[in-house]
């Protein structure tokens, strides 16, 4: 095992081919077997509601069998629901540039893989647990990756009642709350295994407090932007368009784009603002024989990059490659870029 933070070596890791024939108990306790008591552990996400409980439950699991378990996240967490997630929930967690992985004789990466963001290729990962697609070009002692899965919070709901560990409130509600999250209120295809984790947490989780961080979605001052929104928008042919301008996150423009998507007229919604000199688009329609994902990349992946799935999608375009009156980018502007390929 190599300890020194180096970058990992390239190539298929076996563990993955091997982890599909594996019981729910052997991967437990595979898992289990990484560590010993004097192990300092650094649990690395990058932190939204499905890590951040995974990263609770990790440390649940490994509480009387390493030194110290220490979360750590590179991004800097602006949505509100998060934010309030952690505080109510009071999850202990550091920003990665604070601490040195080096120092740590394990870590643990969840809900993300080692090629995933820039921050994360120089860390040698001991375990990786995930949901995603599996990517290339790391090993890990250890490897869970169930793609099928709705939350990475599923898996490690199966892990704490393999362990025979009842969860906290706190630990349930976490839990609970990230497998709503991250299959949208199971509107996403999902396993029969997320609903029987999210079955057994209903019984354990703090309804209201799920409830609570749900409904603390705006700022006050986030409001102003809705009011742009609405009187920017323009309604042609079932589709919502409005031009925000600049704002201080693209989470805002998300918001907008959720909540018009509830508007009966409309079968699709597309929402814009500058960010970091980007003019960030947002796509939304109901998926039935639309697909979002598709039209993004059809739009703007020659000039920036774009993608998403049937219901949902994002683009992110600099502004110097748009042309010479992207200073002056309006709901017209974005009605003109998406209509031709529509």
């Amino acid at each position: 095992m190599n300890n020194n933070g180096a970058a990992p070596p390239v190539g298929p890791d076996p563990n993955r081919r091997r982890n599909s024939k594996k019981t729910g108990r052997e991967r437990l306790q595979e898992f289990l077997a990484v560590f010993s008591k004097d192990d300092d552990v650094l649990v690395v996400i990058n932190a939204d509601p499905d890590a951040l409980a995974s990263a609770m439950a990790v440390k649940r699991l490994l509480r009387y069998r390493v030194k110290n378990v220490t979360i750590a996240y590179p991004n800097e967490i602006r949505r509100l629901n998060n934010l309030v997630m952690l505080d109510l929930l009071k999850i202990q967690a550091e920003r990665l540039h604070t601490v040195k992985p080096a120092d740590y004789s394990k870590r643990v990466m969840l809900d993300s893989q080692p090629s995933h963001l820039p921050s994360f290729e120089n860390i040698t990962f001991d375990a990786v647990i995930d949901h995603h697609p599996a990517s290339k070009g790391w090993l890990a002692t250890f490897v869970d990756i169930r793609k099928e899965y709705g939350a990475t919070a599923s898996i490690m709901v199966e892990y704490l009642r393999l362990a025979g560990i009842k969860p906290s409130v706190a630990l349930a509600t976490a839990l609970f709350y990230a497998i709503k999250v991250d299959t949208q209120n199971f509107e996403k295809r999902v396993t029969m295994a997320d609903a029987i984790s999210f079955r057994y947490l209903f019984d354990h989780a703090n309804l209201n407090l799920v409830r609570k961080i749900e409904l603390s979605s705006l700022r006050r001052s986030e409001l102003n932007y809705f009011r742009i929104a609405l009187n920017e928008m323009k309604l042609s042919k079932q589709r919502i368009y409005a031009h925000v301008g600049k704002v201080p996150s693209p989470d805002i423009l998300v918001l907008i784009a959720d909540f018009l998507k509830q508007v009966n007229e409309a079968a699709w919604v597309f929402v814009s603002g500058i960010h970091n000199d980007k003019l960030v688009v947002i796509f939304r329609c109901d998926g039935y024989k639309k697909n979002a994902g598709k039209l993004a990349e059809k739009v703007f992946n020659q000039i920036g990059s774009a993608g998403g799935h049937r219901e949902s999608a994002r683009a992110e375009v600099p502004l110097k490659n748009l042309d010479k009156d992207a200073a002056n980018i309006t709901t017209n502007t974005l009605i003109r870029l998406t209509t031709k390929h529509m």
